[in-house]
């Protein structure tokens, strides 16, 4: 058996796991392998079991999560009342925005199944980004281009659903 036969039939590290889910997010995908790589190296896996808590509403965690197996269903509770916004499933990124600042959580993250998510928290992203300020601006386009994408997206939807919810839009105006 050759050497790259060996490679191919070992299972792929965590760290280049990490490192290679880090490059499909819309959120990194404009920074070089370099800091990606520092990044994959700062990323934990947690586990959580079905029915806990992956984050809380109101909380400001400072972490990042991508859902690397399983699915979580994301809720809003108003005035005592939980409702079901989505169910999130294996691949989803959530809490970017929470990496760039402090933020209260709008919604809570509860596991519907046993998940594993990759997380990276906010102080270990801003302390990598001190070693290379000039890649903010990398992620603030990514961010700025994802929440154009998302706003259109609603846009082309509510066309035909709901004409009182296009008085809410404009998030892309701030």
């Amino acid at each position: 058996m050759s050497l790259s036969e060996t490679n191919k039939s070992t299972p792929s590290s965590e760290f280049q796991e990490n490192l290679e889910i880090l490059r499909q997010i819309y959120f990194f995908s404009g920074l070089p392998l370099e800091t990606l790589k520092i990044f994959a190296y700062l990323c934990t896996r947690e586990k959580f079991k079905q029915g806990e808590h992956i984050f809380r509403q109101n909380e400001d965690d400072g972490q990042a999560f991508y859902l690397v197996e399983g699915k979580a269903r994301l809720e809003r509770k108003d005035n005592g009342v939980a409702t079901v916004v989505r169910d999130c499933e294996t691949g989803e990124f959530l809490g970017g925005l929470t990496l760039l600042g402090e933020t209260g959580r709008l919604f809570s993250l509860k596991s519907v199944t046993d998940t594993t998510c990759l997380v990276l928290n906010r102080e270990k992203f801003a302390k990598t980004m001190e070693q290379f300020p000039d890649l903010l601006m990398k992620i603030c386009k990514a961010v700025a281009h994802s929440i154009h994408n998302w706003e259109k997206r609603l846009l082309t939807a509510q066309e035909d659903q709901c004409g009182e919810c296009m008085v809410r839009m404009g998030v892309t105006l701030i």
